[in-house]
């Protein structure tokens, strides 16, 4: 009985699921961006095709593909695929998907793909319990986060990984995945809404279809077109790439330095802006115009 309320159980999620997920490419051929590492030709689209993914640390902003590479990779090789979140995930939880990677491998061959979502929140006892697997070949590591990995994974787990450095998406690939949206959603495929969606989303494709998504929605409780005024409401704020501890908050702080030492206020009034729209301390920044000299 369990058995029977859990499919149904999985067939409603799948119906449910948010546009972003019922949207996810299964393919190379599906994915939209990241043509400096996956387009035709390039070395790690050859190791995919091949079956032969290496194990690989994935960085990148939000919504630039990830946990979609990570699926297709499984997907393409046929191995299993094994899941866990750093946030949530204990030594056990990894030295269990080791041992069940061990069985398959011994029983009938089958390989194992261990993806691990937000690997800089794994404190060092948990990375090496999986070093060893990565080491050996019992399993095939990939990682994701938003973190600069050479700061948050140990250097021996990074050696044995290729590291993948993801890009923010153009709006223009945007605008390709939003078409796909409003087919989905059977809006109207405005061009310039789906610009403007685009512009909105920061770069975040997970961002932009959540946008659609609310918009569509909106525009249908009204009976009206989807309109300007429906994609500005579900998008009151455009999202920032900034942090207030990584990569971001140094890149973007050189930035105001260099601007004011150059002379020019406008650049220096934007990353002014930009750190203090994103939340970041006031007295940082104060600080850094008082020891400009």
């Amino acid at each position: 009985m369990s058995d029977l309320f859990s499919e149904a159980a999985r067939e409603r999620q799948a119906e449910n699921a948010p546009l972003a997920v019922r949207l996810r490419p299964s393919t190379l051929e599906g994915l939209v961006g990241q043509h400096h590492v996956l387009g035709p030709g390039s070395a790690l689209r050859r190791a995919i095709e091949d079956d032969r993914p290496p194990s690989m640390i994935l960085f990148g902003p939000p919504g630039t593909g990830k946990t979609t590479i990570a699926r297709i990779v499984a997907e393409r090789t046929g191995a299993a695929f094994e899941e866990l979140s750093a946030v949530s995930a204990r030594v056990d939880d990894v030295r269990a998907v080791i041992a069940r990677a061990r069985d398959r491998l011994g029983g009938n061959g089958l390989r194992t793909i261990l993806f691990i979502d937000e690997i800089h929140r794994f404190n060092k006892s948990q990375q090496d319990s999986v070093l060893h697997a990565v080491e050996d070949g019992l399993v095939t590591l990939i990682g994701a986060t938003t973190e600069n990995p050479y700061f948050e994974v140990n250097a021996a787990l990074l050696s044995r990984c290729t590291v993948i450095e993801l890009t923010a998406l153009s709006e223009d690939e945007l605008v390709v995945i939003l078409a796909r949206g409003a087919e989905a959603l059977e809006v109207d495929e405005s061009p310039d809404i789906l610009r403007l969606v685009a512009k909105r989303a920061g770069g975040d494709a997970r961002a932009a279809l959540q946008i659609l998504e609310l918009a569509a929605a909106t525009s249908e409780a009204e009976a009206a077109p989807l309109s300007e005024e429906h994609v500005l409401d579900a998008s009151r704020k455009r999202p920032l790439l900034y942090d207030r501890k990584g990569d971001q908050h140094y890149d973007f702080a050189s930035a105001f330095i260099k601007s004011m030492r150059g002379g020019d206020a406008d650049a220096s009034v934007y990353y002014l802006a930009a750190m203090l729209e994103a939340g970041e301390d006031p007295r940082f920044t104060a600080r850094r115009m008082v020891i400009l000299d």
